[in-house]
C-alpha cells in the first residue's frame, strides 16, 4: 500500500517540476498601463459590449499589440484614439462623444422609456373610463376558478 502511495504522490508532485516562471506581460510595466488605459476606451468590434482590454477575439488582440506598437513609436494616447476614430468611427470609442450622430446612442434608451410609459398610462386611463359591459364576460357569468385535483369539501 505504501508503495501504491509513494507512486500516487510522485504522480501528481511531478506537474510541479516541469512548472516555469510566468513571463512578464511586458518589458516595460509603463507602457503595459498605457496600452491597457486606452484599450478600456475602445471597443471590440466583434464583441460590441467588451472594450479590447477585455476581449479574447482575435481583432481586439490585434488592435491591442496595434495600440503597443503605436505607444512604441512613441504616439501620444490622444493620437492613437483619433486614429483608431479615424479608422472605426466614434463606434469603436466605449463612451463615444456627445454630438448630432451619437444623440440616439445617448437619448434613445430614455426617449424609449418614456414613450413606453407614455402609452401604458393612455391605456390604463382609456380602459379605467369603460363601463364594465363593454368587457367580455367570464364564461357563464361566474369567476373562473382555478382547477384542482382537490375534491370540493361536502
Amino acid at each position: 500500500m505504501a508503495k501504491w502511495m509513494l507512486i500516487l504522490a510522485m504522480v501528481l508532485l511531478g506537474g510541479w517540476s516541469h512548472a516555469k516562471e510566468a513571463l512578464p506581460a511586458s518589458e516595460d510595466p509603463v507602457l503595459e498601463a498605457r496600452m491597457l488605459r486606452i484599450a478600456t476606451e475602445l471597443r471590440c468590434l466583434v464583441c460590441q459590449n467588451q472594450t479590447i482590454a477585455d476581449s479574447h477575439a482575435d481583432l481586439a488582440v490585434d488592435l491591442r499589440n496595434q495600440v503597443k506598437e503605436m505607444l512604441k513609436r512613441g504616439d501620444s494616447d490622444e493620437a492613437i484614439i483619433d486614429y483608431m476614430t479615424a479608422r472605426y468611427g466614434d463606434f469603436v470609442l466605449y463612451r463615444p462623444p456627445l454630438k448630432g450622430t451619437t444623440f440616439i446612442l445617448w437619448f434613445g434608451p430614455g426617449l424609449l422609456l418614456i414613450g413606453g410609459v407614455a402609452a401604458l398610462v393612455l391605456v390604463l386611463r382609456r380602459r379605467s373610463r369603460l363601463a364594465p359591459d363593454q368587457f367580455e364576460p367570464d364564461p357563464d357569468g361566474e369567476p373562473l376558478a382555478i382547477e384542482s385535483d382537490a375534491k370540493p369539501a361536502p
